[in-house]
């Protein structure tokens, strides 16, 4: 993980691999940001002129590298572009400078140590600034050649090792907590990224509970493990009839965060599925490659209860990870096949590659037995949400109007793309079954919809509930932008984070 701090050093003293300042695009050409006037004036206040004569225009993601001017201790000047230059009076807003900082620090990738003097107006300004840079320069090279070192030695280049926010202010105690909590939900959300992009070959259930009990136990959440003897002995159909075939058995994971002074409890549930092949359903070629990411909504479920625990919020947090493999076999459940779930009610299995949701289902009652003041579920679970809503933006739905508002509000927030979502209980009727309660298909078109009520059917009467499908911006299979990288992204983690805090301060319901 990169290091960061806070720095009063003036930029021309600093030794660093690199100064990062702000350029935006202003009416008449590249305008330099905030932030940057010592780098200005040691360029005679020519600095934007100079940089518009290389070829920069401020644009959002642009990145243009030149020489520090004579006197600097630092080489080398890092030009990111924050796009349209703000009105009078106005400044930068959070997700530009998460954005900004990003592209930065992966842009210095192979750097010991770089200095980022980009606007920062306030304490959530320098938050932003550090979450961008942390969430930017993350790296997954478990798997290359000298990738304990966080080098691949053929090809790539280690993560940027250090990062100094200039202008920020070490003994101010906002500035520290704002550092503070980019810095715990940023480990979180990287480590719900690396388990995103763990092959299936090593993450399975089994292994993935392990995983949650050891942070768990590292941060004083408990953590309760139903293995397959429990789930067979509590009648968790759901779950079981997804990971029965295969070799690797499921597991539903419990996490429990809990404060002495909580008035409210939350509870957040992950689809994980560490490999799908569609089971018998079996998905078609080119559909199979990135299954391994059919975990995210898990993984994000983990790194929220973590980081909530972390950052010491006055609410109870329950995680509960419902982990299977849904593979075919001989013992694979059939399309035709009728299983009984854990809340009582069967569902008819009409398409095994429609596993998430009966796994949730599962997970969604166990949740509403607690009576907790509101469940959030988080799944990859339908590619109809990603043709509704495109490859960034998830997809928020919920039985309560208001709540779903505030999720959608929340996402806003910390810069992840969503959308509000009907229920519209006309497709209700596509998933009635001769055979049992409800079957888990129902009509194609308003596929993601579709899922939303089928699961709104597992959870507790009286519940306020929203449901969050992540399918689209999971796993960026293109290139890396701003802070996203190309791979597991952790979506939603931050939208989770900031639904504990809103809850924490009784500003949530």
């Amino acid at each position: 993980m990169t290091a960061l701090t806070l720095s009063t050093a003036a930029a021309p003293g600093l030794r660093a691999d690199a100064i990062v300042i702000g350029v935006a695009k202003g009416a008449k050409g590249p305008v330099v940001a905030p932030g940057a006037e010592a780098v200005d004036k040691a360029y005679d206040g020519r600095l934007a002129g100079v940089l518009e004569t290389l070829g920069a225009s401020g644009a959002e993601g642009e990145v243009t590298k030149l020489p520090a001017p004579s006197g600097f201790k630092a080489p080398l000047v890092v030009a990111v572009g924050l796009g349209a230059e703000p009105e009078k009076d106005a400044q930068f807003d959070g997700e530009t400078l998460r954005k900004a900082a990003g592209t930065a620090a992966r842009a210095l990738a192979g750097s010991k140590k770089a200095a980022f003097a980009l606007p920062l107006t306030d304490a959530a300004d320098a938050g932003a600034v550090a979450e961008g840079a942390l969430l930017g320069a993350y790296s997954f090279d478990t798997y290359k050649e000298n990738g304990k070192s966080g080098k691949d030695a053929k090809n790539g280049k280690a993560p940027l090792a250090e990062v100094a926010l200039l202008g920020g202010k070490p003994r101010d105690k906002a500035y520290k907590a704002a550092v503070e909590r980019a810095t715990a939900v940023s480990e979180e959300l990287n480590r719900a990224r690396d388990l995103i992009n763990t092959p299936p070959n090593d993450l399975n259930p089994e292994s993935f509970a392990a995983v949650a009990q050891t942070a768990a136990k590292e941060h004083g959440i408990k953590a309760q493990v139903l293995d397959v003897k429990a789930l067979e002995k509590g009648g968790y159909g759901g779950i079981l009839g997804v990971g029965v075939g295969s070799a690797a058995g499921p597991r539903l994971v419990k996490l429990s965060y809990t404060h002495a002074k909580a008035k409210k409890h939350l509870a957040f549930v992950g689809k994980g599925i560490t490999y799908d092949s569609g089971g018998i359903s079996l998905k078609p070629a080119g559909h199979n490659e990135t299954m391994k990411c059919d975990m995210s909504g898990a993984a994000a479920v983990f790194g929220a209860v973590v980081a909530a625990a972390r950052l010491g919020l006055e609410v109870n947090v329950t995680g509960w990870l419902a982990l299977a493999e849904n593979m075919p076999s001989g013992t694979a459940t059939r399309p035709g096949d009728v299983l009984r779930m854990y809340s009582g009610k069967t569902v008819e299995v009409l398409n095994t590659d429609a596993e998430g949701r009966l796994v949730l289902a599962d997970a969604l009652w166990a949740a509403s037995e607690e009576k907790p003041d509101a469940i959030v579920d988080v799944a990859t679970l339908t590619g109809a949400m990603v043709l509704a809503l495109g490859n960034r933006t998830f997809g928020v739905m919920a039985n309560d109007e208001a709540f779903r508002t505030a999720v959608v509000e929340a996402a806003e927030e910390v810069g992840e793309a969503s959308w509000p979502m009907p229920l519209p209980d006309h497709l209700r009727k596509g998933m009635d079954s001769p055979t049992a309660d409800i079957a888990n298909m129902g009509e194609r078109m308003g596929g993601g919809l579709v899922a939303g009520l089928f699961l709104r059917e597992f959870v507790g009467e009286g519940i306020t509930w929203a449901h969050i499908d992540i399918a689209g911006p999971a796993f960026n299979e293109q290139g890396p932008f701003g802070y996203t990288p190309k791979g597991g992204t952790g979506s939603a983690v931050r939208t989770l984070v900031r639904l504990a805090e809103l809850t924490a301060a009784g500003d949530l319901g």
